[in-house]
């Protein structure tokens, strides 16, 4: 699952373009990330998001990561 995270990502990444083309303009990334630009940020923050994401998992690290964020909600 980590590779392909990681390969999605990257794809998100390089082939922005042609992800923009499939699936069109996203009307609140254009609005709030940026002016006739919006969009191809977006794939590109959720690109580095799926490979973070994967790169978690792939490590198992999942169980830090929520102790992390989370641990202090559930201290006795």
């Amino acid at each position: 699952m980590g590779i392909i995270g990681t390969a999605l990502g990257l794809l998100m990444n390089l082939k922005t373009e042609a992800f923009l083309r499939f699936t069109g303009k996203i009307a609140w990334a254009e609005q709030h990330l940026g002016f006739e630009g919006g969009t191809r940020l977006f794939y590109k923050l959720l690109g580095l998001m799926v490979i973070f994401v994967s790169w978690i998992y792939a490590f198992n690290w999942l169980g830090g990561v929520f102790q992390f964020l989370l641990g202090g909600l559930f201290r006795s």
